[in-house]
């Protein structure tokens, strides 16, 4: 692994503006182009994302992305350049989808929470699709549960009328992609258009994923080691639906609506909000 790179003296003033002083840099991740600290001052902290090579383009999107959306208390500053992009964020200090489910999967305590959690991320995705955007790329580390609300990261893919994704979208992590974009992708159809409704099949997904520790997709049951497997075998195969459902039941009663969405057909599937009132009635 080569030497952590340095961040943009650019994106560390923007940092060091909001944090009240000079900050301390903790190296969070660096990979395919993209890397990320943790800048930490006197009042507070910051999340300074840059991007190199294959990241410029796409770190580039994140921050016009965050720009349109128009977060006041989320987004900082970037700039885009031909060899460097970059972006800074506010660091939340909250933890993810993942991490609020993770008595669940332990211990099998802490279903309350969990549940709360889950109907809280519905929410923010409702009100997201009700802004006219989908995030276009939900995972169970891509939400921060806060006392102010949920906060949704890595918006890079993040669509709207009049702001589509590049040609290199494949519509998100094929593990929890709807059917219909792996099928759109399939033949050849670029860039794939997300969708709500095909948000909310990766809303299921992401919320099943939590819950069991596991993909939706029962790859044994079916033969398949998806590591084997290029991205368009794999998504051939989520396309045409010959994967079944992960036979795994921690908690019954909450995966029983979540795998209603997952097997439902596109034009049946429930609004984000709609799932979020069935999540209420679960029993914790």
């Amino acid at each position: 692994m080569g030497e952590f790179p340095s961040a943009p003296e650019e994106a560390v003033e923007v940092a060091e503006r909001e944090c009240g002083g000079s900050v301390q840099l903790s190296e969070v991740t660096d990979r395919r182009g993209s890397t990320v600290w943790k800048a930490t001052g006197p009042s507070g902290s910051a999340a300074i994302k840059s991007g190199t090579g294959n990241g410029v383009p796409v770190t580039a999107r994140e921050a016009e992305a965050l720009h349109l959306l128009d977060w006041p208390d989320h987004f900082l500053g970037g700039s885009v350049g031909k060899d460097l992009a970059w972006v800074v964020t506010r660091w939340f200090d909250a933890p993810s989808t993942w991490e609020m489910f993770r008595p669940v999967r332990e211990t099998k305590d802490g279903r309350e929470r969990a549940l709360s959690a889950a109907v809280d991320l519905c929410h923010a995705i409702t009100d997201l699709h009700g802004s006219g955007w989908v995030h276009s790329d939900l995972q169970p580390e891509h939400a921060l549960h806060t006392d102010t609300g949920v906060r949704l990261l890595d918006v890079s893919w993040a669509w709207c009328e009049g702001f589509e994704p590049p040609d290199i979208f494949r519509g998100g992590m094929t593990h929890l992609l709807a059917p219909e974009l792996a099928a759109s992708i399939g033949v050849g159809i670029q860039p794939v258009t997300p969708s709500p409704a095909a948000e909310v099949h990766s809303l299921a997904a992401t919320l099943w994923t939590c819950v069991t520790g596991r993909w939706p997709l029962d790859y044994p049951t079916a033969g398949i080691d998806p590591k084997a497997l290029t991205p368009s075998q794999l998504r051939a195969r989520v396309a045409n639906r010959s994967i079944p459902l992960d036979s795994a039941t921690p908690w019954p009663e909450l995966q029983e609506p979540l795998r209603e969405v997952l097997l439902a057909p596109r034009r049946q599937r429930p609004t984000a909000g709609e799932l979020a009132e069935t999540l209420r009635s679960v029993n914790a």
